[in-house]
């Protein structure tokens, strides 16, 4: 054993290694600082929008218009008491929401914000979305399980059974886009939307479907209303998180805000052009991170008012969309368009011109 740390003390370092987790490691840390202030004030936005539609104030005390709201709300949960309950496994309880934390956050690893301006450009960065976002459902169920409690262990099952629904849904969207753009780079898919390449002509007639069914199942997926049957308190005392208390139940709830931002992230992605301007002769034109920032606040808009004027579904409604109607739309949506794309070679270039 001694000679193996003598064999890694006297090991010269490797300079390439050395220079790719340096410079790898600022930007994300880059990226995790920015993502968990935009929350602190996305979660302002999104009381204030549900306050306007109520016709309230919404938060308005705490710093000038109450902008420090969502920070005196993080120091009150940092500071208050961690209660496990007694019959809880208290290993599982406390795993539950940080991985349920770190999955929401490493899928930010492949967003790309902006030409290069990304953590990881990897080539197969559509399938780790989709892997990590699927893992997302493994804290839950630990949180429900390891509570001790039905009521807990109720909402985590409700919640594995609504997320797996979706899921199944949001693939066969992913699988259209895929085909249209010919890449599972995210980079790619961004760059296939661009003016030259004819981003209206694609981007509103074959996809403008699956976008409604993607963004109806990201509701369902991250626990939005109308579909936020896991936590619904007049049914199951909040669900799986209900014996949650301070900075692990504050690890839950950044965790699904993280999810919400990640799902902008993909329609903006995905549909919406990513960070190219909406607008040719927009002066901010140069500026990529502005349009791509600005289209997730946007989209993030979106889930507020769902959530603030849409009533909650039955869970029998709940299941029957995500199998019933959205499964079947994907599936047949998949189906045409790779028969189209068959079917006229000249289609299939035109949507891929954006390689040349």
């Amino acid at each position: 054993m001694s000679d193996f740390w003598t064999f890694l003390s006297t090991r010269p370092v490797d300079a390439g290694w050395l220079g790719w987790l340096i410079p790898t490691t600022i930007q994300a840390l880059a990226v995790i600082v920015t993502l968990l202030l935009a929350q602190a004030f996305l979660m302002y936005f999104d009381r204030k929008v549900w306050a306007a539609v109520q016709m309230r104030k919404g938060p308005n005390v705490v710093g000038p218009f109450g902008l420090l709201q969502s920070f005196a709300d993080l120091f009150k949960f940092v500071f208050k008491e961690i209660i496990i309950p007694a019959g809880a496994n208290k290993t599982v309880f406390i795993l539950a929401p940080a991985i349920t934390f770190v999955l929401a956050l490493v899928g930010w690893a492949v967003i790309p914000v902006g030409p290069g301006l990304v953590v990881s450009d990897i080539n197969v960065g559509v399938l780790y979305l989709f892997a990590v976002s699927s893992l997302g459902v493994y804290g839950l169920i630990m949180g429900g399980w390891a509570s001790n409690s039905k009521y807990s262990f109720l909402g985590a099952l409700r919640s594995a059974a609504q997320m797996i629904s979706y899921e199944v849904s949001i693939g066969f969207v992913i699988i259209t886009v895929l085909l249209v753009v010919g890449s599972v780079n995210l980079s790619d898919i961004v760059l296939s939307q661009s003016r030259g390449a004819g981003m209206l002509n694609w981007h509103f007639l074959p996809l403008f479907p699956m976008f409604v069914v993607f963004f109806i199942s990201a509701l369902a997926e991250t626990n939005r209303p109308p579909f936020d049957l896991p936590e619904a308190e007049s049914e199951l005392v909040a669900g799986y998180q209900v014996e949650y208390s301070s900075t692990l139940f504050l690890l839950f709830m950044i965790g699904e805000l993280a999810n919400i931002l990640l799902m902008c992230a993909m329609l903006t992605i995905f549909f919406f052009g990513g960070w190219h301007s909406p607008i040719p002769w927009a002066p901010l034109e140069t500026v990529p991170v502005f349009w791509f920032c600005a289209k997730i606040v946007f989209f993030f808009f979106l889930f507020a008012m769902v959530k603030a004027i849409v009533p909650r579904y039955r869970y029998d409604q709940l299941m029957r969309i995500g199998w019933k109607i959205f499964l079947p739309l994907s599936l047949s949506w998949v189906m045409l368009v790779a028969g189209a794309l068959i079917m006229f070679p000249d289609l299939a270039a035109h949507f891929q011109s954006w390689r040349n």
